[in-house]
């Protein structure tokens, strides 16, 4: 009678423990990048005295005076508004038509599987950047230098600006494009200008029309600015009354912007469902 010795198996590490150092490590990572982050927001808040909590507190006071000052607010010349609201809104709708209309041709030559050459993707994304990085607000500045005060100098800084934010935004939306159509397109003997116009653009122009509503509703309140450089609308009234210290008119201005942008607002969300 043979006795068979079986070995004990030997027993392998438990998976789990490599999941555990696994998922601590991570933990770890997350900490420490919070806690950069956290660093430079108390660097950057110490640099500018949000910290002085004294400074903040001796201004209490002038503020409360000045929020005492514009109460009640003064409706008297609230006819004379409607023209400059006319002009800020025209100015949005025209500075964002432009906007849209030179960002397309732009994102096609800005988005790497659109664009005909690495050179031109290179150079359309740099002239995005740079429309982009300059603030409308200076641009206003520039233009009224140029062409005079007027609703003019604005509609063109808020075009020029939403080049760069808008065709930024359309370029992306070409790079996520499904690439099933396309090549399709492409095995159809579909030129280029084809391929682009049947299977790339029926697919972004959802997000196209998002974009251009968002940046319109962006616009209007930026156009309320355009008007403190000189470039119309109703900032130009509300400068000229902070100017002249009219606070309780100037009260009565904000409601009144406040009152648009909540129109525009709610105006532009009923368009974008239209085009979901």
């Amino acid at each position: 009678m043979t006795h068979t010795t079986t070995e004990p198996a030997t027993l392998s590490p438990a998976p789990s423990a490599s999941v555990l150092d696994e998922h601590a490590r991570g933990w770890r990572k997350t900490f420490w990048q919070a806690a950069l982050v956290l660093a430079v927001i108390f660097v950057a808040s110490w640099y500018v005295d949000l910290l002085d909590f004294r400074t903040l507190a001796n201004g209490v006071p002038a503020i409360g005076t000045l929020l005492g000052e514009s109460l009640p607010p003064d409706f008297t010349n609230a006819m004379d508004w409607v023209s400059p609201l006319i002009d800020t809104l025209a100015m949005s709708i025209a500075g964002t038509a432009i906007a849209v209309a030179v960002s397309v041709p732009l994102a096609f030559l800005a988005a790497r599987n659109t664009s005909p050459h690495p050179a031109v993707f290179h150079i359309t994304r740099t002239v995005l950047n740079g429309l982009r990085s300059v603030p409308e607000l200076i641009m206003g500045i520039i233009f009224v230098a140029a062409v005079g005060f007027g609703a003019l100098p604005g509609v063109l800084a808020l075009g020029l600006h939403s080049i760069g934010m808008v065709g930024k935004f359309f370029a992306e939306a070409i790079e996520h494009v499904d690439a099933a159509p396309v090549e399709a397109a492409d095995a159809a003997g579909a030129t280029r200008l084809q391929v682009l116009w049947h299977a790339v653009l029926p697919q972004v122009l959802p997000q196209f029309a998002d974009v251009s509503i968002y940046r319109w509703e962006y616009n209007f309140r930026a156009s309320t600015v355009m008007g403190m450089v000189g470039a119309g609308g109703i900032g130009f009234e509300l400068m000229g009354s902070l100017r002249i210290m009219q606070y309780q008119e100037v009260s009565a201005i904000l409601i009144v912007i406040l009152m648009m942008v909540t129109m525009v607002d709610s105006l532009s969300g009923h368009l974008r469902k239209k085009f979901k």
